[in-house]
């Protein structure tokens, strides 16, 4: 009897939550389909959208800018990231402790504010830019179009690469590189043949992951494209014009792209699946300390790499406390800039908290009872919601946003304006990683205790609260505090979705920078870093790791 109760109580909570998504996330999917495919004005089914698109040079040539842009960024990202976690892992470098936060920061930081930084250092105007024409007397047109979108991106995403790899480096067994070494495969012929073989099904994770980042993001192609045109900026464009008109070309813009992802998750699942390795590390790889050319060069490599991805965090937090007469730098230091900023701007910040903290609560209690469903207490309605809640995490959050908002711009949920859809929008985004991480924790707990609980007199609900999710508790804090992190620096979703009242951080800093408020920007910037470093410390220390898991 009260196994057929228990079952009944798991059923609930999964019908619950996937009942959550469907009204969420579901239904302005199918919504934003819908609207992709039908005539406003006839209600006729019509594929006009999809003609107007490939009709054009100018629409088609711009999914093909993207293509361009992801494809050489995930290139260069695996060729700079994997070379410096190779290096990291295998050899004893000074100072890996700082090089891991710094290179963490970057991946933390908005993609945007680096592309604000790289205006400051090597525009028209930028610092660099005028260094080198004084002293070589050469012009530079700054950094703009598909090279200046190529180097902040790949400075960006490159630690996705770097963090991946580590983690798959640090689980490889140290007898495999001793057992190629005495076969006499060495150096560069034994990371082709032994190690990336090994982790190319991590690597391809983390490519992936690199990839739709890039495609997705257009806060970066808006401030330094300057005529290069990618899908996120056309499509927040076709969006923002044709909004209470006929949103039908952005929405079917929006399909193209959902399906294009998620084929292309679909293709790196297969291969994973395909060539994956199985791997128990019984004595893990040690770094070696070098000596003599070899080490410099290595020191070398990973200093060079480090301090181009530090430069445009020192960039923003310098120039924050640089003299502004209007919205230009003059000679000298003070705290105008933040002033200005809090002043003017301090209601991003609460909102940034608020909004952040109900998120990040609702993602606990979601991402704890849903993976502890699918993982201990399957039923047919698990299945479809293990599918259901992962798929955020293949489409690009300006079209979760729009998806969002033209579902919720009218009755009868009428959620467009308010806060609660920019906390919808963190949830439905962020959930995905806090499900993924809580079942890892998951598979690590023997049921046994749970076991031990329920026959003792214990209920299966009074079981999970009592027993186990304390178990869970230090890994989902660790969990929290990243996701927390994310929510805070996340623009692409919550910049379709803001009004005045409900803007945050991240939006304050993009309307300043769009605006030429390079003062106002660079302190909230700088704010943001600062709470940022400091949840990564506070992560690092609860953890007690010096890595993350992404």
């Amino acid at each position: 009897m009260s196994k057929k109760k228990s079952f009944s109580m798991w059923s609930g909570i999964s019908v619950f939550a996937l009942l959550v998504f469907a009204l969420f996330f579901l239904y302005p999917i199918i919504n934003l389909f819908v609207q992709c495919l039908v005539d406003p004005k006839t209600g006729a089914v019509s594929l006009a959208n999809f003609a107007k698109f490939f009709s054009k040079p100018y629409y088609y040539n711009t999914f093909f800018n993207s293509l361009k842009v992801t494809c050489c960024v995930t290139l260069l990202a695996i060729l700079v990231g994997m070379p410096m976690a190779y290096i990291t892992k295998s050899y004893k470098i000074h100072g890996l402790s700082i090089i891991n936060v710094i290179i963490i920061m970057s991946i933390l930081s908005p993609p945007f504010i680096g592309a604000y930084s790289w205006i400051l250092l090597l525009g028209r105007n930028g610092a660099i830019t005028n260094a080198i024409k004084s002293l070589f007397g050469i012009t530079y047109n700054g950094i703009y179009g598909f090279s200046g979108i190529l180097l902040v991106f790949t400075i960006q995403m490159y630690p996705l690469i770097y963090l991946y790899v580590s983690g798959a480096l640090k689980n490889m067994d140290s007898s495999l590189n001793e057992a190629a070494e005495s076969l006499g495969c060495t150096g560069i012929r034994k990371i082709f043949k032994i190690i990336v073989p090994l982790i190319l099904p991590t690597m391809l994770a983390g490519g992936l992951l690199v990839f739709m980042r890039a495609f997705s993001d257009f806060g970066t192609p808006m401030l330094i494209g300057e005529g290069y045109r990618t899908m996120p900026v056309l499509i927040y464009n076709s969006f923002i014009s044709e909004m209470g008109s006929n949103n039908g070309f952005a929405a079917a813009l929006s399909m193209m792209v959902v399906l294009f992802t998620t084929l292309l998750f679909l293709g790196q699942k297969y291969i994973s699946n395909r060539k994956s390795f199985s791997m128990t590390a019984s004595r893990s790889m040690e770094a070696k300390k070098l000596s003599g050319w070899r080490n410099v060069l290595a020191h070398a490599f990973v200093y060079l790499i480090t301090l181009i991805t530090l430069l445009p965090q020192a960039t923003v937090v310098y120039t924050s406390f640089k003299n502004v007469s209007g919205s230009i730098f003059v000679d000298g230091y003070s705290l105008q800039s933040y002033k200005n900023a809090f002043s003017k701007l301090g209601g991003s910040i609460v909102n940034t908290f608020v909004f952040s903290l109900v998120a990040l609560a609702v993602i606990l209690v979601l991402g704890l009872t849903i993976s502890y469903v699918v993982t201990r207490r399957r039923n047919p309605v698990t299945s479809v919601l293990d599918v259901v809640v992962m798929l955020p995490y293949v489409i690009p959050g300006s079209i979760v946003g729009i998806a969002l908002l033209l579902a919720f711009v009218k009755g009868p949920i009428l959620l467009s304006g308010t806060s609660a859809i920019i906390i919808i929008a963190y949830v439905i985004r962020r959930l995905p990683y806090t499900i993924r991480s809580s079942a890892a924790i998951l598979s690590n707990i023997s049921p046994s205790t749970e076991e031990a609980a329920i026959s003792l007199g214990a209920s299966s609900l009074k079981t999970f609260i009592r027993v186990t999710v304390p178990q869970m508790m230090p890994g989902v804090i660790s969990g929290a505090m990243l996701s927390w992190m994310t929510i805070i620096s996340e623009l692409s979703a919550s910049v379709l979705l803001y009004t005045a009242s409900t803007k945050t951080v991240t939006i304050a800093i993009y309307t300043e920078v769009i605006y030429g408020n390079y003062g106002n920007a660079a302190a909230l910037s700088t704010t943001l870093l600062v709470l940022t470093l400091s949840a990564l410390l506070l992560f690092f220390k609860v953890s007690g790791r010096r890595d993350i898991d992404l």
